[in-house]
């Protein structure tokens, strides 16, 4: 579908900037032919690309190779794109919400051309590659699809889906001519209290590994797809532990008596204490992963530090210069052979021993980035500044030359294999992918399945979809809020600021025969309503100023400037109170980055949903409120009964939250579901174990074993069946997945129930959280095992 507009070895020449935009994206733009590089090895698309960059980085002088390392922002060269010429700049950016004007897939391609065309008039015409972050969908672009959250996916469960949804994302990116994304976050979320916590698919390494298949949506399967027009470049991030830095309970008091712009973030860009055995099992795992099994090409180093307490705390290291971390194991010890960059001004937070004060660049800050490993430095608006204390340092001798080659190999490598040298310029022959109604229905699908239900007393769910409802709660009709932060804008907007469905506008489609009466602070009559359904939550919020404890947003809108909390803000509390005494069936759905603790309401709350942030696709969550699609969503993190637990993570000792990691209760037929499962392995059994795992399932779903709903009523035949078939199937050489999952919840559904029913044994938590984790490093048999004792 690409079509190459303006050929390699193409010159855009006395160009002024705007007509320089037009040369990107018309057919008539004026060029000719440079012959100074015409037909040099480094041109040559059928060379191997180690010989490509060796030619290429031999002919460069060492303030092009600096260039190279170079990124700036948007705004910085805006008014004035010859910058990028000038500078030589490697790369270019857009923070959350730095956008065109208009915001639109066709300004942005134009734009991106516009600076590729600056790049394109230097010596060697070393084309630009534009970055962004992209990180639940195109979420800068307004019109494009926006996902759930991270840990929306990671409550799927659904490696496969992840893979879709990043594939979808990488269309929509690419489309609007940038080639890479600083995106996924795979970092392990421990606390929720951090502000980023909803960037994370869970708590546990295993499941972020499991949900890693995003990389492979967007890069591609095969090396060779990341040139193609729906591909981008990954970035998995935050190198390293950014999830796991400790909550500092000193900063959070003393934010109480400051104003909001001299309060500090109380965990994000924190300290990360441990030991490194913990450090490798929680938060280098997911890197080993993203490196070995995903091929992963980019990597950004976080804003936080490491303390080993094998030598005492107190001395910690920032991740940006932690060169052990970054070329000892990264680089050396796991083979990664992409390139780094660096956070946004990421170097500017490395101490200066020589002038510790100094929150901007120096000399020592950025000698420490770039012998730490950091391949490329994101300096919005330092570039300039960065590159000449750059070249300083190489000529004083305190950065090698060798240092800076293989910096600068590295990123060439990456736009050899974008294919940027023979398409550097975007073609606008894609944007209807933005927003496209395929990608729209992915996002519904994933919206749906992100679902968790808590609660499920009397079956209020699923709903009638000729029922009487009253809806209420501020998060029902506002789409910025179940879009959440990264959304249009850094810290995401409430209200109407994206095209799509909110939850109310989801159920009305879903169901138009309900009778609905809205009300966002139930101040309206209930006139009789079947059901109350309250959508309750969080306003969006990104990185420190989502910190409980932490600063908040005063250049937010209002909504946006209430405290960060683990619990729900006092007018939602008095929404649930008002509808649940006045309904006698009441649904509550909190839409939010993280847990909200509401055990003291729980009484009068029949159902309890947790929607996450499920992005622009609000039918999604109507689809499984009115049972079109079951609710098949467990949680990625513990859900705690009081804030005082936090934090809170499966495998602690004494772990007692209100719902465990993997909690999530299902309508439909489990009978159902195993039968499904078993007919989608198809009719070819050649496979002794898995005629075996057949002949197993088959007994146990003879009809005498179940109740006339689906559910379990020998449970002692169906589970010596179920058991069997999980032996048979763990010695299978077929992919049997799906059936596993099938299995597991079989006997997942009866120990909820038991926990329900009060007949669940002491530790229960632990059971059911325990055995998800087993399940998702592949120990089926373990997994049965836990949950068949929280069964009872």
């Amino acid at each position: 579908m690409r079509t190459a507009l303006i050929g390699v070895g193409a010159l855009v020449t006395s160009l002024l900037p705007a007509q320089a935009a037009g040369a990107a994206t018309g057919p008539t733009a004026t060029v000719t032919t440079d012959r100074s590089v015409h037909g040099l090895p480094y041109m040559d698309a059928r060379l191997p690309i180690e010989r490509r960059v060796a030619d290429l980085l031999g002919r460069m002088t060492l303030t092009e190779k600096i260039g190279q390392m170079t990124q700036a922002e948007r705004a910085a060269v805006d008014a004035d794109p010859t910058l990028v010429a000038q500078w030589q700049l490697g790369s270019v950016l857009s923070g959350g919400g730095s956008t065109p004007t208009p915001n639109t897939p066709a300004a942005w391609v134009e734009m991106v051309n516009k600076y590729q065309a600056q790049a394109l008039s230097t010596r060697l015409q070393i084309p630009m590659i534009y970055g962004i972050d992209a990180v639940h969908g195109h979420g800068n672009v307004l019109g494009a699809t926006i996902f759930p959250h991270n840990v929306g996916l990671g409550a799927t469960r659904d490696p496969a889906l992840a893979e879709k949804v990043g594939a979808a994302t990488a269309a929509e990116v690419r489309a609007t001519g940038i080639p890479w994304d600083f995106a996924p976050c795979v970092c392990v979320s421990r606390d929720e209290r951090w502000g980023r916590s909803y960037e994370s698919f869970g708590e546990d390494p295993a499941l972020v590994g499991r949900m890693e298949t995003v990389i492979d949506g967007l890069q591609g399967r095969s090396p060779r797809r990341l040139a193609s027009d729906d591909h981008v470049l990954a970035t998995a991030k935050h190198f390293a532990g950014d999830g796991d830095t400790q909550y500092d309970t000193t900063v959070a008091e003393a934010n109480k008596t400051k104003p909001w712009y001299d309060q500090k973030y109380p965990i994000d860009q924190g300290i990360t204490a441990t030991n490194r055995q913990d450090f490798n099992r929680i938060d280098l795992a997911s890197y080993v992963t993203a490196v070995k099994r995903h091929n992963v090409g980019s990597v950004m180093p976080s804003f936080s530090s490491v303390d080993w307490t094998e030598d005492g705390v107190g001395n910690p290291i920032k991740m940006h210069a932690d060169k052990d971390l970054i070329t000892g194991t990264l680089k050396g010890q796991l083979g990664f052979d992409g390139f780094l960059i660096s956070d946004w001004e990421g170097i500017h937070q490395i101490p200066d021993p020589a002038d510790p004060t100094n929150g901007g660049l120096t000399a020592y800050k950025v000698r420490a980035g770039v012998n730490a490993g950091t391949d490329m430095f994101m300096e919005p608006n330092t570039a300039k500044q960065f590159e000449d204390l750059l070249l300083a340092e190489v000529t004083a001798g305190r950065v090698s030359r060798a240092r800076i080659d293989d910096a600068v190999a590295r990123i060439l490598t990456a736009k050899f294999k974008l294919g940027l040298f023979e398409h550097p310029y975007a073609s606008a022959d894609n944007i209807d992918q933005v927003g496209s109604a395929q990608h729209r229905a992915l996002a519904r699908t994933a919206a749906a399945e992100s679902q968790v239900l808590l609660k499920n007393s009397g079956k209020v769910l699923p709903l009638r979809k000729n029922a009487k409802l009253y809806v209420a709660g501020r998060n029902a009709d506002d789409i910025g809020n179940q879009a959440g932060g990264w959304t249009i804008t850094w810290q995401g907007q409430s209200g109407d600021i994206i095209p799509g469905s909110t939850i109310l506008d989801g159920i009305k489609q879903v169901a138009p025969g309900a009778q609905v009466t809205y009300s966002a602070d139930a101040s309206a009559p209930t006139n009789g309503a079947d059901v109350g359904v309250v959508v309750v939550g969080e306003t969006p919020y990104a990185e420190g100023y989502g910190d409980v404890g932490g600063p908040e947003c005063g250049f937010c809108a209002t909504p946006q400037q209430e405290e960060k909390s683990l619990s729900l803000q006092a007018s939602d509390k008095a929404t649930i109170d008002k509808v649940c005494a006045a309904i006698s069936k009441c649904l509550v759905l909190v839409v939010s980055g993280r847990p909200q603790v509401l055990t003291d309401q729980l009484g009068e709350i029949d159902g309890l949903v947790a929607s996450w942030l499920p992005g622009s696709e609000g039918t999604g969550v109507a689809d499984v409120l009115f049972g079109k699609r079951p609710f098949t969503g467990r949680l990625p993190v513990s859900w705690p009964a009081a804030e005082s637990q936090v934090p809170i993570n499966v495998g602690d000792a004494n772990y007692r939250p209100l719902y465990p990691y993997g909690w999530g209760l299902r309508t439909g037929s489990a009978r159902d579901r195993l039968r499904a499962a078993l007919r989608g392995l198809g009719d070819d059994h050649r496979d002794r174990d898995l005629r075996a795992a057949v002949e197993h399932l088959d007994a146990a779903l003879t009809g005498r074993n179940w109740n006339p709903d689906g559910s379990v009523r020998d449970a002692g035949r169906v589970h010596g069946a179920l058991s069997a078939a999980l032996a048979s199937l763990g010695r299978s050489h077929r992919d049997t997945g799906a059936l596993v999952d099938a299995i597991l919840a079989v006997v997942r559904d009866r120990a909820q129930a038991a926990v329900v029913a009060g007949t669940a044994p002491q530790g229960w938590q632990s059971l059911i959280a325990d055995a998800d984790q087993a399940a998702q490093t592949g120990d089926a048999a373990k997994a049965f095992t836990l949950l068949r004792r929280a069964a009872g």
